[in-house]
């Protein structure tokens, strides 16, 4: 215990403790120690706006001119698509599929078109479809160009990366109000929604494709007589076309979220619209069936791309290589053209036809309202006893979530000294035992649920994450941290951020005890792997506005309803990292342990899971990030915080607020990522140190 007190960590949260103690104490008399004064505010929002606007009225002209240019290849496009008979299409398509990764991907790809048509959603899937081909393109030509004079130029570099860090953490409806201000409204304009937003994993993987092509590659092209360019098209880039490929198969996927976002201004035939008019109207079943068509078309868009990308044929000669490339497009050109017979010769595989057509809508809905006429009472009782019992006190605390309507009965006195004697005891046992870490987040869990997210005074949020990021990664982290909740605070931001941080913290807690148990099991069993690996792609691959639907079918608008929506989101990552990081560690110390007489447990405990440690840190940095940006799509059901932020400045197209708070949250997300990067380097130097020790 004394040498816990003694070290440098325990002076620093032995100070930061007496300073928090300090403002618990003077909060109730020095009212802006609970609540920053709105006098102090800085009006950055309406600095934003004012020169936004007179940046908007000096250059409208060109960026509408702009618009319509990028117009022409969207209509050109969708015109091509809606003109093709749907069977020459999904010929094509599964033509594509077949080689990228064999007859499974092209059955595939056959049923999720053959779902479009006999649903009757081809000709939206179609538009839908035209945005991400024009976008795609788009993104990954901008993309490739960044990321070659970042990949070159250490300066560019520089400059590069803290912009893709902002982008990739920002959230997707606060790209739309900058963007709406300078484009206004139309199927353009969501295009290049789109496609700035998709562009930043173009950009990484082209970066890292460059930086990892081999010193003796790039001196073999020098010694071959190549020039400059000749060694980058020829010699260069061909190496690092696997990573790049991986960067166009994120990027098309990027697109293809976007599409539901991109379709509120956007306002064009496409199913984004339909997914989007349908919610609105709480029209479950409708909702629901165009939601798989995005599920769908995402699935199949990210096999074709990641297939395209892996290259089957790799080991092949160049004179097998043409070969097969021309008995490909020989066979896909026959079958297009055989497709395109048929459907002059019987319409109805030109236009499918409307009594044909499979539309389940209406026997989804009555499905729906029989459940829940049956079990919204069982519904109800379970949305409320997570609200009261778990959500509730990490909102406003246990001292005030505590009455007789929630609890069914009044915190008394004597309950209120166990709860203070319990949470000292069990610190003061763990501090004895010299598990300073574990005594330091009893002290923050119980000062967290007594007085909630919502009821803590700034300064103590302000003081602790600081300390935090000063205890991971020194000087530096611990200025950024301060700096960003500063930045908040002062944008009178604050009260929405911590709305934010309660719901994100109970939905991050569940999705990687969840997960990381999940990923546990599937590495120790190849069978749940397997049965894992398509629900997770499933749930990757769909887009957030999806996930909202089966949870407003059973709950309606709410703060539960929101939470389990993230939930389904940020739960893959903890799955994926934590099984790929314990099947991937050195089989020789798992084997030494074995042989040692470590029982699964301990071996699981004690030398997996630590030596894995990095690989589940990298995956808690994923599920916070997911659950970050799905506060936005979650605030269409009813939560509050940041998220709801910027969907009202989106619909009232206040251009500052919807920066201030977008910045506020790429803050809120770079914060969380330097301090768990950090947390997970000096885990890392601590095994290194611990495992070179003993030589």
């Amino acid at each position: 215990m004394r040498a816990a007190l003694a070290s440098r960590d325990g002076r620093l949260w032995l100070g930061v403790g007496a300073f928090c103690l300090l403002c618990f104490l003077l909060a109730p008399r020095v009212v802006w120690i609970g609540e920053y004064p709105d006098a102090l505010v800085i009006p950055f929002a309406s600095w934003i706006t004012t020169g936004m606007s007179a940046f908007v009225d000096s250059f409208r002209w060109l960026f509408r001119a702009l618009a319509a240019l990028v117009d022409v290849p969207l209509v050109g496009v969708r015109t091509a698509l809606q003109a093709t008979p749907w069977l020459v299409v999904m010929v094509l398509a599964c033509a594509l599929a077949w080689r990228a990764r064999g007859p499974g991907l092209a059955l595939l790809t056959a049923c999720a078109l053959g779902y479009m048509v006999v649903t009757g959603y081809w000709v939206q899937s179609m538009n839908t479809l035209a945005l991400v081909v024009v976008s795609v393109p788009l993104s990954v030509a901008v993309g490739f160009g960044m990321g070659v004079a970042a990949a070159y130029s250490e300066r560019v570099n520089r400059i590069v990366q803290p912009t893709l860090d902002f982008m990739q953490t920002i959230p997707a409806f606060a790209y739309l109000i900058p963007i709406l201000f300078l484009f206004g409204f139309g199927p353009a304009v969501g295009l290049i929604a789109s496609a700035i937003y998709a562009a930043p994993p173009m950009v990484r993987n082209t970066i890292l494709g460059l930086r990892s092509v081999p010193a003796g590659v790039r001196e073999s092209g020098v010694m071959s007589g190549c020039t400059p360019r000749q060694g980058f098209w020829q010699v260069e880039v061909p190496t690092a076309l696997p990573q790049i490929m991986v960067g166009v198969n994120q990027t098309t996927m990027a697109a293809l979220s976007m599409v539901i976002i991109a379709a509120i201004i956007g306002g064009f035939d496409d199913i984004g619209w339909e997914v989007l008019s349908t919610m609105r109207k709480a029209q479950f079943g409708q909702s629901l069936l165009a939601g798989l068509v995005i599920a769908l078309l995402a699935i199949v868009l990210d096999r074709i791309s990641f297939g395209l990308a892996r290259n089957r044929f790799a080991g092949e000669t160049p004179d097998e290589r043409a070969a097969r490339r021309q008995r490909t497009w020989a066979t896909a050109v026959a079958l297009a053209l055989g497709a395109l017979l048929l459907a002059m010769l019987f319409p109805v595989f030109d236009d499918y036809p409307r009594d044909l057509r499979v539309y389940p809508a209406g026997q989804l809905n009555e499905a729906v309202n029989w459940f829940l006429r049956h079990y919204s009472g069982a519904m109800d009782a379970l949305k409320n006893t997570v609200l009261f019992f778990g959500m509730l006190p990490f909102r406003i605390g246990l001292n005030q979530a505590v009455s007789p309507f929630t609890w069914g009965f009044a915190l008394e006195p004597w309950m209120t000294a166990a709860y203070g004697v319990a949470a000292a005891a069990l610190f003061l046992w763990l501090l004895w035992r010299g598990r300073a870490g574990g005594a330091l987040a009893v002290a923050l869990v119980a000062v967290l649920l007594w007085w909630g997210t919502t009821g803590l005074p700034w300064p103590v949020v302000i003081a602790a994450a600081t300390a935090l990021g000063f205890q991971t990664g020194g000087l530096r982290t611990a200025g950024f941290v301060a700096a960003s909740l500063i930045f908040v605070l002062v944008n009178g931001l604050w009260e929405p951020l911590m709305l934010s941080v309660y719901l994100c913290g109970i939905a991050v807690a569940i999705s990687f005890a969840i997960g990381g148990a999940l990923g546990v099991w599937a590495a120790h069993n190849d069978g749940v792997s397997a049965f894992l690996r398509p629900i997770n792609d499933t749930l990757q691959t769909m887009p957030q506005f999806v996930l909202l639907i089966p949870a407003l079918m059973l709950f309606k608008v709410g703060e539960f309803t929101a939470l389990l929506a993230i939930i389904s989101y940020a739960i893959v990552p903890p799955v994926r990292y934590v099984e790929h990081a314990l099947r991937n560690l050195p089989q020789g110390t798992v084997e030494a342990a074995r042989q040692m007489g470590c029982t699964p447990w301990q071996i699981l405990t004690q030398v997996k899971l630590p030596l894995a440690l990095p690989g589940i840190m990298l995956g808690l940095n994923q599920t916070i990030m997911y659950a970050l940006s799905m506060l936005v799509i979650a605030a269409l059901v009813g939560t509050q915080g940041l998220g709801q932020q910027v969907y009202l400045a989106l619909s009232q197209a206040d251009m500052g607020m919807g920066v201030v708070t977008g910045l506020s949250m790429a803050l809120l997300a770079m914060t969380a990522d330097r301090i768990l990067q950090a947390a997970s380097r000096r885990h890392q130097e601590k095994l290194a140190v611990g495992t070179a020790a003993p030589a």
